[in-house]
């Protein structure tokens, strides 16, 4: 089964951009501009979103391999 997580995060700065992040169980990423409606990749954030998009990545990577190691513990 393939979990997805999903956080929002609006842009203090220009270019202000609304976007979704969508963190799926089996590793992959979808991030979506709400305002211009397509996909773009982790190589168009800057700053404050960059920053975001890292911290939960990291996060995630974090409770899949507590995960791992509370299953196979």
């Amino acid at each position: 089964m393939n979990n997805c997580e999903n956080y929002r995060f609006i842009e203090n700065h220009r270019p202000f951009r609304d976007l979704t992040f969508k963190f799926y169980s089996n590793g992959s990423l979808t991030i979506i501009d709400n305002s211009a409606d397509e996909v773009i990749s982790p190589r168009e954030l800057k700053g404050s979103s960059y920053d975001f998009y890292v911290r939960k990545r990291l996060a995630f990577i974090k409770q899949d391999l507590t995960a791992k190691l509370q299953k196979y513990a």
